[in-house]
C-alpha cells in the first residue's frame, strides 16, 4: 500500500469487472497527488473484486464483503478504510468522469465539500429521457424539501476534507437518500458545499443496478 496518501477514491462496486480496470487508471491517470484507490465489491459473481486484484498495483486496496450488500454500507466501509485527507467516492461505471477530480479537490483549498453536479450552469444528464426526468424531478423535490440551494442532492460524485467527518458521518442506508441527508446535515452544521458541473453520461457496457426497469428506479426514487 502507499504509505500515507493525500487522497482516496472509494469505489463501490458489483458486477463491474468490464469497468473497473479502466475507471482505476484513469484515476491514477488524472490525480496525481499522492492517491489510493479502495475498492470496495459485494462478492459480485461476475469476480470484479478478482479482476481489481489482478491490477497489482500498491495503490489499490481491494476490500470483498461477502453477506453484506449495499451502496451506502460500501461507501461507508470504504471511508473507514482510507487514510487520505482528502476522501472522495464516485461511481465505478465510467459514467463520472475522473478528470473531473483534480478541479474538484482543488477547490477544497476554499471548501469543505465539493460534488459533481448534473443540475449547475454547463452541465448536463446525457441519458435516455425518461431517467434524466425523473432524476431532476426527485432532485427538485430533495433541493423544496431540504433547502440550502443545492442542485444536486443525490449526485454520488464527491470530494472533501477527511475533518468533515469529526461533524457528520454516513448512515448507511439506503441508495440515494443516504447522500441527500449527508449533504443536508453537513449544510445543516455549517459545513460549505461547492458544486462542479459534469456531464453525467450513460454507462456503455455492464448493467445498471437502478435501472433495470424504469419501475426499479423510480421506486428507488420514490424511497
Amino acid at each position: 500500500m502507499n504509505q500515507d496518501p493525500r487522497v482516496s477514491i472509494i469505489l463501490a462496486t458489483y458486477n463491474e469487472r468490464e469497468n473497473i480496470c479502466a475507471t482505476v487508471q484513469d484515476i491514477f491517470q488524472h490525480v496525481s497527488d499522492s492517491v489510493e484507490v479502495i475498492v470496495v465489491d459485494d462478492d459480485s459473481p461476475d469476480n470484479t473484486w478478482l479482476v481489481a486484484n489482478s491490477l497489482e498495483d500498491r495503490r489499490v486496496k481491494v476490500i470483498r464483503r461477502i453477506g453484506t450488500r449495499g451502496l451506502a454500507t460500501a461507501f461507508n466501509r470504504g471511508i473507514i478504510e482510507s487514510r487520505g485527507e482528502i476522501v472522495g467516492w464516485m461511481d465505478a461505471d465510467m459514467s463520472m468522469p475522473p478528470r473531473l477530480l483534480p478541479q474538484m479537490i482543488e477547490k477544497l483549498k476554499d471548501y469543505d465539500i465539493v460534488i459533481g453536479s448534473r443540475y449547475v450552469e454547463g452541465a448536463k444528464d446525457d441519458r435516455h429521457y425518461l431517467r434524466v426526468y425523473a432524476s431532476w424531478l426527485i432532485n427538485r423535490f430533495a433541493g423544496i424539501v431540504h433547502g440550502y440551494g443545492i442542485r444536486d442532492y443525490d449526485s454520488g460524485f464527491v470530494a472533501l476534507r477527511r475533518k468533515v467527518f469529526d461533524k457528520v458521518s454516513i448512515i448507511p442506508t439506503g441508495y440515494g437518500a443516504y447522500f441527500m441527508e449527508f449533504l443536508y446535515t453537513c449544510r445543516k452544521k455549517g459545513l460549505t458545499v461547492y458544486e462542479v458541473p459534469y456531464v453525467f453520461k450513460d454507462r456503455t457496457t455492464g448493467i445498471s443496478k437502478t435501472s433495470a426497469s424504469l419501475f426499479r428506479f423510480l421506486k428507488i426514487g420514490v424511497q
